[in-house]
């Protein structure tokens, strides 16, 4: 059981490495981890978010984060507005030339979902998503 469980974990491993490799290049001009930021902005209000909240709906530390941000910010996909009481509330907000990349970015990805996985019922993939996510809680609380 220990085997098949690192196993497990070794492929997810795998899974994420394949597909943000496939994704950067697939999103001509933004990388997936770009991707992802520029998802999670446009899904808050305003289209900004405390860095600290995008780090933690990233999955890295506010120091990860700063750096992923610094190029976004030098091509303009983001614009940082910095907080001189405390760096921790500046806010990351979506620039105005961020809607074209982002629904190009859409468009791939959509289009490189049905290409992979057209075969997958909505129901398998609810279930590795819940699998998924209760794995993650667990990992979460420990």
């Amino acid at each position: 059981m220990l085997k098949q469980n690192i196993d497990f974990f070794m492929n997810i491993a795998k899974f994420y490495a394949i597909l943000s490799k496939s994704l950067d290049w697939k999103l001509w001009g933004i990388g997936f981890n770009d991707f992802i930021v520029l998802y999670h902005l446009n899904q808050a209000p305003e289209n900004k978010l405390k860095r600290i909240e995008l780090a933690e709906k990233v999955w890295l530390t506010a120091s990860g984060v700063t750096r992923l941000l610094l190029p976004m910010e030098k091509i303009w996909l983001i614009i940082k507005e910095s907080n001189p009481n405390d760096a921790r509330v500046s806010l990351v907000i979506l620039a105005p030339g961020w809607k074209t990349k982002l629904d190009e970015a859409l468009e791939r990805i959509e289009i490189f979902a049905n290409d992979i996985i057209p075969s997958i019922s909505n129901t398998q993939i609810n279930d590795i998503n819940k699998l998924i996510s209760e794995i993650w809680g667990k990992i979460m609380w420990k």
